[in-house]
């Protein structure tokens, strides 16, 4: 998936014009990429719109004008977009119950050091490659970026009517399977369409 220039980023001023209409048409799309695992995890999986939203969200909430600084936002954000044969998401660990939100999270530390997270296609477990630095010993942050690395095969199986598709955790203080739905897998095979 290629990744965005400046040139698909619109001003602010443009942006509130159609933010009537693309907020609704993005909240839709991201439904169909929102995946709940359990009780407190949900991945949201990212693909050059989503990205591009995240932008320009940015942008409006910050009131980024400057080139430079429109530049530097999509430079980071580019980084959630998926290479060739991979997923990305953005792994949520949702919390509300805020009186015990740092006890409850601190017993998620060790998602993100490997050996936890699976894309199940099939028999095909796929370890999740979560992003380095949003963790320690002590602490864990709530949001992670990740990405699971298919091979051409398991990228036509996401599709329905393939072979059943989970996202499986598997941590010492969290266990937790999700079947993928058919709109769910609908939108993720799309990410594999050269766009």
């Amino acid at each position: 998936m290629k990744p965005l220039t400046t040139a698909d980023i619109v001003d602010i001023a443009q942006y509130e014009r159609e933010r009537p209409t693309y907020r609704p048409h993005m909240t839709q799309l991201k439904k169909h990429r929102r995946v709940q695992v359990g009780d407190i995890v949900t991945f949201v999986f990212e693909n050059r719109d989503t990205v591009r939203f995240q932008i320009q969200e940015m942008m409006r909430a910050e009131r980024i004008v400057m080139d430079d600084r429109i530049r530097q936002e999509v430079d980071t954000y580019n980084e959630l977009i998926p290479a060739a044969g991979q997923l990305s998401a953005t792994g949520l660990i949702e919390i509300t119950d805020q009186a015990n939100l740092r006890d409850i999270l601190d017993t998620m530390i060790g998602l993100d050091r490997g050996g936890t997270t699976f894309l199940v296609i099939g028999d095909d477990r796929i370890e999740a490659v979560y992003e380095g630095g949003q963790s320690n010993e002590v602490r864990i942050s709530a949001v992670h970026y990740l990405t699971f690395d298919l091979t051409p095969e398991q990228s036509k199986a996401i599709a329905p009517g393939g072979p059943q598709v989970s996202i499986v955790i598997e941590h010492p203080n969290y266990h937790a399977e999700q079947v993928l739905s058919d709109d769910v897998r609908a939108s993720l095979a799309t990410d594999f369409v050269d766009v």
